[in-house]
């Protein structure tokens, strides 16, 4: 396996496929790099170089009891791109990756980056506070906390049938596989990894960290997104990055890398070419 030892020690795990200008891809949790492998095969199909690694402490990179949080995993992924010298980089992130991402740029800046994107994305900030009206209680955090103690099995189960894919929709038709391979990935993640991780994407503040991007930017975010709400992630982060690009997929759950893999794949090809 390709593997990096970062500067606090801690093994992570990444894949490298094909030639071309580098993609490196930020997954969401509690998955891993394999969640991307949609966008990977086919954009690697047409000539670029893609990259993903298993965030710390989720799929094969090993499991640290603390650094679980998002100035490590930038600085992870700032290590990463130094490692394999990459230069005029594409990052893309789903969800908590949008917000590895933008502390990515926020803290190492885009000297390396040609462009960007945040796909489904937590960013600019996913828990409801005076200034941020339109986010989430933070009772729904702790709900998904007590969820994961009791029975994290059951919850990455419920999860993946219900609101990540809209698979609790009237008209939905759910794909076990799809699924199954959720709870799969989530299964791999370190318990506690995956604990702390809930804090991280939840109330990490990516505000100014957006305000720092100057490359080319695609936010994409579906309507029916259960999981982060589309006004107050991807309208919001697009506001505050200039000159970035707001596509809107109309009744896209969360989990759009899958459910519409076929569109998103076309939208992110024609990005990385314009």
């Amino acid at each position: 396996m390709s593997t990096f030892t970062t500067r606090d020690g801690v093994e992570i795990y990444y894949k490298d496929w094909g030639t071309g200008q580098p993609i490196v891809f930020s997954h969401g949790w509690p998955l891993n790099a394999d969640s991307w492998e949609s966008q990977m095969i086919f954009l690697a199909s047409k000539g670029y170089r893609v990259i993903a690694h298993d965030r710390r402490g989720h799929g094969r990179s090993s499991q640290p009891w603390s650094g679980n949080d998002m100035d490590h995993y930038a600085d992870d992924l700032a290590q990463l791109i130094e490692l394999l010298d990459l230069q005029n980089v594409v990052l893309f992130g789903f969800s908590t990756g949008g917000g590895e991402v933008a502390r990515y740029i926020g803290r190492h800046g885009t000297g390396r980056v040609a462009k960007a994107g945040l796909i489904s994305a937590v960013p600019p900030l996913m828990l409801k506070t005076e200034a941020n009206p339109g986010g989430l209680p933070l009772e729904v955090f702790d709900g998904i906390r007590q969820a994961s103690l009791a029975d994290r099995s059951q919850l990455y189960i419920d999860l993946a049938s219900g609101p990540f894919f809209g698979f609790n929709k009237p008209d939905a038709k759910p794909s076990q596989g799809m699924i199954d391979w959720f709870w799969m990935q989530g299964m791999m993640a370190g318990h506690k990894n995956a604990y702390d991780c809930i804090k991280a994407f939840s109330e990490t503040d990516f505000t100014e960290d957006l305000k720092k991007f100057d490359v080319p930017t695609l936010v994409v975010h579906g309507d029916a997104d259960q999981v982060v709400p589309y006004e107050a992630a991807g309208v919001s982060s697009a506001r505050l990055v200039k000159g970035s690009t707001l596509k809107i997929y109309p009744g896209a759950p969360h989990g759009l890398t899958d459910t519409h893999k076929d569109q998103l794949n076309a939208d992110l090809l024609a990005f990385l070419k314009g």
